[in-house]
């Protein structure tokens, strides 16, 4: 098991959380999310002193990847996606970046499968399908840890919004009610906006629960 560090940037115009995993022994880092500005995230990693490994994104709205591209560009690092997202990366009405800002598009240079098991900066990251939000939404979840990030699947005390381009709430539903039914109760939920939460919580007070 890595010992581990968790630090947060609250970035974008949508308020999005990006996380920094860095693993203490090898100072190695993994970057989820990277929402805007690349150069705070940069900034952050020096801060740090660690050495990014790789960027996952939850999803492939543009308010989780903007800055995917120019960390990915700078630390020469691979930007992980699910496959099912790609064809949202790829497209500037589905990310919604056509919407909120200028249309901007990438791709991920790893596609991702549901139960695959990743192993970066020495952190065990298992991949879970969630569809709902996005139709290739996925979660990643640290046995290890006991940590899940949650990207916009589960929220505290709520969930993401399923009437975006490819989003489902029967999807959604089967989505939280497996998260909820399978993980351990006192798993720590990291999600893509708002604060942290448990799953015991969301057992209780889930809406979706």
């Amino acid at each position: 098991m890595a010992d581990i560090v968790i630090d947060n940037l609250v970035l974008g115009i949508i308020a999005t959380n990006c996380y920094l995993l860095m693993n203490k022994e090898t100072r190695e880092l993994v970057i989820i999310d990277p929402a805007a500005q690349a150069d705070t995230i940069e900034n952050l990693v020096q801060k740090m002193k660690a050495e990014p490994a790789a960027v996952l994104l939850t999803h492939g709205h543009f308010d989780h990847m903007l800055a995917a591209e120019g960390l990915k560009n700078r630390f020469s690092i691979p930007v992980y996606a699910f496959e099912r997202e790609q064809e949202i990366l790829e497209n500037a009405e589905d990310n919604l970046s056509d919407r909120w800002a200028k249309a901007y598009t990438m791709k991920a240079d790893y596609l991702m499968k549901d139960k695959e098991e990743l192993n970066l900066a020495g952190i065990r990251f298992h991949v879970i399908y969630t569809p709902g939000h996005t139709k290739g939404s996925v979660c990643f979840y640290l046995p290890d840890e006991g940590v899940l990030f949650s990207g916009d699947t589960l929220f505290a005390e709520g969930y993401g919004r399923t009437d975006l381009p490819t989003g489902s709430i029967t999807q959604m539903k089967e989505s939280i009610s497996a998260l909820l039914t399978t993980l351990p109760s006192e798993t720590k939920v990291y999600p893509g906006h708002g604060r942290t939460t448990e799953i015991s919580v969301e057992k209780r007070y889930n809406p979706l629960a």
